[in-house]
């Protein structure tokens, strides 16, 4: 498994009932892959895991690793109410073919540093596959402390951290303190240029699914040390990275990727499609990115 490079969160396609469009989820993925992108993160967040039945996740699992053929490694969102049915899905995935898990704290509980700490070693346990683990503290109202970290250390199949916490000098309190112990991987888009110059491996990214071709500029231009490079397609996204920090982030990125020609910004209910002012907002804010794309000067897609 290679952390590293440009993992876009991919979304979930929907039809107008609701229903999932495998299709087109499956078209989303293959492009983002043909555009360049080096692993792809399904069910996470904006795959709207929570939203979707047991059965259904196999599905789009299994929807992922068939078209990806692969090509680039899957990694899928481990997102549950419980423990153990973190761990049962989990043990599915590995079934399915997936080759990593993103293992996030069960949901709506605010666990202490103990009781998180056996919730991922339950669920590492689980699986044989390589573990991500997710930290967003704004989003799910836990930290990953350093402490708990270090309790973690022994679990050789947790390897990395998406990092999505807002705080940039996290990534050097990892570093210092697990030197290359567990991989990070930027997770938070509008401080992605700085996660990756403080030691992140790859950055997963969630308007990476409207604008690939960019985030795959962005991070190679990161990893050769072209800074003049990276800060000039950084400071032309920054207006849209931003959308991610959002508690609206899953609908602002699909409206993106509708008027990209990427996708639908149909979503599941309890979320609804973007309205009013706010859909008025980001699709102006989506078209004058659109109409002012940097020149990359290279295909991504070759480096």
């Amino acid at each position: 498994m290679r952390w590293t490079g440009v993992f876009p969160a991919a979304t979930t396609q929907f039809r107008p009932d609701q229903s999932i469009d495998l299709d087109r989820t499956q078209a989303a993925l293959d492009a983002l892959v043909k555009d360049g992108c080096h692993g792809l993160v399904v069910l996470g967040t904006c795959g709207e895991n929570n939203s979707l039945e047991p059965e259904e996740k196999c599905r789009v699992l299994r929807a992922a690793v068939e078209v990806t053929a692969g090509r680039v490694p899957v990694v899928v969102g481990v997102s549950e109410l419980t423990t153990s049915r973190a761990a049962a899905f989990a043990r599915q995935a590995a079934d399915i073919g997936a080759d990593a898990l993103m293992v996030l704290p069960a949901m709506v509980y605010v666990p202490k540093p103990h009781e998180l700490e056996a919730h991922f070693r339950a669920v590492a346990a689980a699986s044989p596959l390589p573990v991500m683990l997710y930290n967003n503290p704004p989003a799910y109202r836990v930290n990953i402390g350093l402490d708990v970290l270090a309790r973690l250390a022994d679990v050789p199949t947790i390897a990395a951290i998406k990092e999505s916490a807002a705080d940039s000098r996290r990534f050097t309190d990892v570093r210092n303190a697990f030197a290359d112990r567990f991989v990070i991987m930027a997770g938070l888009d509008d401080i992605a240029l700085e996660g990756l110059l403080l030691g992140a491996a790859g950055w997963v990214s969630g308007l990476t699914s409207a604008f690939p071709r960019e985030s795959v500029a962005l991070v190679e231009a990161a990893m050769r040390g072209d800074l003049e490079t990276a800060l000039r397609i950084y400071r032309w996204f920054m207006p849209l990275l931003h959308l991610d920090a959002e508690h609206d982030l899953v609908q602002s990125i699909k409206l993106a990727e509708q008027v990209m020609g990427r996708g639908s910004e149909t979503v599941r209910l309890p979320r609804l499609p973007l309205e009013g002012e706010r859909r008025t907002e980001v699709l102006r804010m989506v078209e004058q990115a659109a109409a002012t794309r940097p020149t990359l000067g290279r295909d991504p897609a070759s480096l």
